[in-house]
């Protein structure tokens, strides 16, 4: 049975998706990543990027191309290449476009095609128009159902100089540590499972990002990475050299992680006596500071101030790993102490990857010694 969904600026006429939402699903709106493609759009508004070729090679229901249609400022898009597997979403597509009394200038923006998501990208460079567009994207938003991992080769091999290509995954399950086995073999490391367990799985996720863009000399920078509800999702700047791939390359280390007294350090070795480890993964930032300040300043999005005021007060210091003030009073037998103040003795900052977690310089024994007082 179809409903008519209203978001923010858009309206779509589809299913919505059962209780157990699966791959093999007919084209669905997924109203839970409602907040993915506002914060999308929020970026895309913030950042210098202008004219941009955009290529949107999963899109389901086509909401966010929509969105990107009516909410991205003028002068952002150039053409849309939006894509699809199921059979249906062409038509839906064009029924959608007609709901929303899409004008004919921008429609003219929208290239819709109906293919296999890798064929669709690798194939676009037969479809060079001139100077006006040989096959490669300014900005590529892979948001697969799972895995980002079948996509990512093509994602790179079709990314601009200075583009953007956006990552979400939904297999948090193998990157947070349940499945060992899964986060070998599909992201080359060893994931933590503990209260540090999502921002280890975000890292480790960047990290195989960037190995795909390394081979090519394509250093992946991100500018903004986030956990949220059931999805990681990254954005990366696309720089071309080898110097800049070799930098990215220092930044893949160790977590080494001790269970008796929750210590924890970066190392670029496995091994430390009295440690776990984790990784490798990423440890440079997670986000732009500048960028997020900016999105902070322009959204106009209420439902997303919260997290953004998060995001940006923990890129203020946005170091590898946290302390968590419920886990460590359990440790150490003290008593739950209340977040802001340990903030202010220890100069830390929250994180988004816990309400009780804090990112500080100082060491566990400097933490517990301010809890106890």
């Amino acid at each position: 049975m179809k409903n008519l969904i209203t978001e923010h600026s858009c309206k779509i006429d589809i299913e919505l998706p059962p209780k157990d939402v699966h791959a093999q699903m007919e084209v669905f709106y997924n109203p839970v990543m409602k907040s993915n493609r506002n914060i999308a759009i929020l970026l895309l508004n913030s950042v210098e990027n202008e004219k941009m070729n955009i290529a949107s090679p999963l899109a389901g229901s086509g909401i966010r191309e929509l969105r990107f249609l009516k909410e991205l400022e003028a002068g952002k898009i150039k053409n849309i290449f939006v894509n699809d597997i199921k059979e249906n979403f062409p038509k839906v597509m064009a029924e959608n476009l007609k709901l929303n009394a899409v004008k004919n200038d921008l429609r003219d923006k929208l290239i819709i095609h109906n293919d296999d998501a890798n064929l669709f990208l690798l194939n676009q460079v037969k479809n060079c128009i001139g100077d006006e567009f040989c096959g490669y994207f300014d900005y590529i938003d892979i948001d697969p159902f799972g895995s980002p991992n079948p996509f990512l080769a093509s994602a790179v091999a079709r990314i601009t100089r200075e583009g953007i290509i956006a990552i979400t995954a939904t297999d948090t399950a193998a990157l947070t540590g349940t499945y060992p086995k899964v986060t070998k073999r599909k992201y080359w490391a060893k994931a933590v499972r503990n209260y540090m367990m999502h921002e280890i799985g975000l890292r480790i996720l960047i990290r195989k990002v960037q190995l795909q863009g390394v081979q090519f000399d394509k250093a992946l920078i991100p500018i903004l990475a986030y956990h949220k509800d059931h999805y990681f999702r990254i954005y990366f700047k696309c720089v071309k050299g080898k110097e800049k791939c070799d930098k990215i390359l220092k930044e893949h280390q160790y977590l080494l992680f001790n269970p008796k007294t929750l210590e924890f350090t970066v190392s670029e070795f496995n091994q430390a006596e009295g440690f776990e480890y984790f990784g490798p993964l990423w440890k440079g930032n997670l986000s732009d500071k500048k960028l997020i300040a900016k999105m902070k300043k322009e959204n106009p999005f209420p439902e997303e101030e919260r997290f953004l005021d998060l995001l940006y007060q923990e890129s203020k210091n946005d170091r590898v790993g946290f302390y968590d003030l419920h886990v460590i009073a359990k440790k150490y037998g003290l008593e739950t102490t209340k977040l802001e103040p340990i903030l202010k003795k220890v100069k830390g900052v929250r994180t988004q990857f816990s309400w009780t977690g804090i990112k500080t310089e100082k060491s566990v024994k400097e933490v517990v010694k301010v809890m106890k007082k």
